[in-house]
């Protein structure tokens, strides 16, 4: 199975969180993700997340990945802060405090792992089912089949 990588260096300015957006949706179109697909809206939205969490909570800059092969696609946001990414319980009015919660709902497998000095927190969807999964070091959480009735 052939995998392509394409990858964005994405500096630690919010700003910077659409331009990544705007990448991801250039590359997923040239990747064959078409725009109207279900998928497509909730990579650019888990992207947004992982950015959004890289750039903000650790000031740092950040390598976001995205890898199209075989039944999904996988995203990886690389930075250099060596804290963990911790989720938050956030309060019905706050405004922020939900992105990993957001992760866990909709990527079908999410976790983290050190990276040098750094971490890479990643997520995988996959193309031909729905989606939907919390962190420990080395964390991998992989979704229990879903049964529909």
């Amino acid at each position: 199975m052939q995998v392509l990588q394409v990858q964005l260096e994405v500096g630690p300015d919010p700003a910077e969180v659409g331009r990544a957006r705007r990448w991801a949706r250039s590359r997923m179109a040239g990747c064959g993700v078409r725009d109207d697909e279900p998928l497509a809206e909730t990579l650019i939205l888990l992207i947004s997340e992982l950015v959004t969490n890289a750039v903000v909570h650790t000031g740092c800059p950040a390598v976001l990945r995205m890898l199209f092969g075989g039944p999904g696609v996988r995203v990886e946001v690389a930075d250099s802060s060596d804290r963990a990414p911790a989720p938050r319980q956030a309060a019905g009015d706050d405004t922020g405090g939900r992105g990993l919660e957001l992760v866990d709902g909709l990527a079908d497998r999410w976790g983290w792992q050190r990276e040098g000095a750094g971490k890479r927190i990643w997520c995988e969807i996959d193309r031909d089912e729905p989606s939907g999964t919390a962190p420990d070091e080395n964390f991998a959480h992989h979704r229990e089949p879903r049964v529909y009735l």
